[in-house]
């Protein structure tokens, strides 16, 4: 039997922290859609895209290529619906790319009762892909994604309007964010919730304990129900 739900809601990214080495097929779509919308010849290889939003990256790889702000705010909407079309007839079969201990922890937080949900600088249409082809799609209720904030921050102010919104939390439940990059520890400490690191990424433990986040673990098997929600 499932226990009595619990309001509380669990936060995760997703690149590195429940999928890791997805392949270059989300970096080729950015690419490519970028080149179909613009006819520039574009790459991310001198973009930091670990820890941005897909926005963001795109942005950065087309000011490289020497676009304009006019041109890039012009093309930005039928870049963002290029990119998630490409993604999704690319994508590919990404269950041996959960990080470990993912599906367990998402596992035990629906037979909990606990809402989980997404906060991602992956597109929406990429980010569900994703999680569809990795067989978590069931375990994640909602998400807040790329297109739908400047900055991470904002997206988890997003996420948790919506659970209380929906009724899964109140002013009091616990509220935790799952992250393997410093941006974000920052974000989840922009919206007063639960900073949780986890080492499976590039960013390096040591980097990671520099922005003091509440908790700091190898991986997603280090951690307990009470560790995310008392």
């Amino acid at each position: 039997m499932c226990a009595t739900p619990r309001q509380a809601l669990v936060l995760f990214d997703i690149d590195g922290t429940l999928l890791r080495r997805a392949g270059p097929h989300h970096r080729q779509a950015l690419v490519d859609a970028a080149r179909r919308a613009t006819g520039l010849e574009t790459t991310t290889e001198d973009v930091p895209v670990q820890g941005m939003l897909d926005r963001d990256i795109l942005v950065q790889m087309l000011r490289n290529a020497g676009a304009s702000k006019a041109l890039i705010r012009r093309k930005m909407p039928e870049m963002v619906a290029l990119a998630q079309s490409i993604y999704r007839r690319r994508c590919p079969n990404l269950r041996s790319k959960v990080c470990p201990g993912a599906r367990m922890l998402l596992y035990r937080l629906s037979r909990r009762g606990v809402t989980a949900g997404l906060v991602t600088g992956n597109l929406t249409q990429i980010g569900w892909k994703k999680m569809e082809s990795a067989g978590l799609r069931r375990y994640l209720r909602f998400g807040a994604f790329a297109e739908l904030a400047d900055d991470r921050a904002g997206l988890v102010c997003i996420a948790l309007k919506e659970a209380r919104r929906q009724g899964w939390i109140n002013g009091t439940s616990p509220v935790a964010l799952i992250g393997d990059h410093p941006n974000d520890i920052n974000a989840a400490r922009a919206n007063s919730v639960r900073a949780i690191a986890v080492a499976t990424g590039l960013a390096s433990a040591e980097e990671l304990a520099a922005h003091s986040p509440d908790i700091l673990v190898p991986d997603l098997r280090a951690l307990s129900m009470e560790m995310l929600i008392g």
